[in-house]
């Protein structure tokens, strides 16, 4: 009897395992350049992005900002963060020339981000704009 039981629980491993590997084969089929996801590399090589994985737009702000507020000789308060598709840009004023490339790598730090637009300009204590 105990040999019948281990049998069949073998047996219906076996089975489990053919159906995964049919499952597999059947949802890897070739693709085309027309049929990737966007951003995908399709030629032989492994796709390189996956909308699966792509963090979202919200997220991506919230973890800029974050990144933004724990920079060393950085004043955040400034500054205006916005996503789209994972470019991220930066705007508004910062009190020191320095703090510009300080918030652009504090920025292409964060996970997910695809690329930084900076557009923050320096305002000085008289308000003057540079």
């Amino acid at each position: 009897m105990k040999t019948s039981g281990a049998n069949r629980i073998t047996g219906a491993l076996a089975a489990l395992a053919i159906s995964i590997c049919a499952l597999g084969a059947s949802s890897a089929q070739a693709q085309t350049p027309n049929d990737a996801p966007n951003g995908a590399a399709v030629s032989g090589q492994s796709i390189t992005t996956s909308s699966v994985h792509r963090r979202s737009d919200n997220d991506i702000v919230r973890d800029v900002r974050r990144a933004l507020s724990r920079t060393p000789g950085l004043n955040p308060s400034g500054i205006h963060v916005r996503s789209r598709n994972a470019a991220v840009t930066l705007t508004g004023r910062v009190p020191q020339r320095s703090q510009i490339a300080r918030a652009s790598s504090a920025a292409r730090s964060v996970r997910g981000v695809r690329s930084v637009s900076n557009r923050l300009t320096v305002v000085t204590r008289g308000g003057n704009v540079h």
